[in-house]
């Protein structure tokens, strides 16, 4: 037995430190799904709050076979799901991360910070514009790196239709910034010998994200966090 199925298993004997090493350990990625879903960083602290809890609620359905981060990722992207069809679509705010690896840190020349600004609004406003069920898959493959057969099991739908998602989604995401930079109407230009940011949809089709490195700190009452 792995030291994470004996803490599921003294969580289901009742012991709330035990659960509590559970969200210690997914806190972060369970907060970074939340957040790039729902693009507003309290609203992600209150969505993986209630993750975990609902988590906790239902840990006696959880089966050993299955990865407990492909579970809980499963409960937070549909909560997160459906709490943007409840509000509908919500603008992601500037601030939120990008996936690590697709831009450099913003240090540097501060010509080359503009133009990593400005793509990362360019992605927010990109990925604002998908419905939530393309937007989950397409989150959970570039920012969180889950194969095909993870994100089947975590959104509980088809490989087959995880792959059409995908593919639909990357296809929204270039005709929208194709759109975006014809409605702008700006040549490309070199500022201090920085080519400029280009974004678009098909990048999704080719960058792998690595694993996010964000930190935040949850306190749902389960033991010490």
């Amino acid at each position: 037995m792995s030291e994470e199925q004996a803490w599921v298993v003294q969580a289901l004997a009742g012991d709330r430190g035990a659960f509590g090493r559970l969200v210690e350990a997914y806190q972060v990625p369970v907060y970074n799904l939340a957040h790039r879903m729902l693009g507003n960083a309290l609203e992600a602290e209150d969505a993986a709050q209630e993750a975990f809890l609902r988590a906790y609620a239902k840990l006696h359905t959880y089966r050993p076979e299955r990865k407990f981060s492909t579970w809980v990722l499963s409960i937070t992207s549909h909560y997160c799901i459906d709490r943007l069809r409840r509000r509908r679509f919500t603008w992601l705010s500037l601030e939120a991360p990008l996936p690590p690896g697709s831009l450099q840190s913003d240090h540097g020349l501060p010509e080359e910070a503009a133009l990593r600004s400005e793509a990362r609004e360019e992605v927010h406003c990109l990925l604002d514009g998908l419905e939530p069920a393309y937007r989950a898959p397409i989150v959970l493959r570039y920012w969180h790196d889950l194969s095909y057969e993870e994100i089947a099991a975590t959104l509980g739908i088809t490989l087959a239709a995880v792959k059409t998602r995908l593919h639909r989604a990357r296809l929204k995401l270039a005709q929208q910034a194709a759109e975006r930079q014809k409605a702008r109407q700006i040549p490309e230009v070199s500022l201090g010998g920085v080519p400029r940011s280009k974004v678009s949809g098909s990048e999704f089709g080719v960058q792998s994200a690595a694993h996010n490195s964000e930190r935040q700190t949850l306190t749902p009452g389960f033991g010490t966090v």
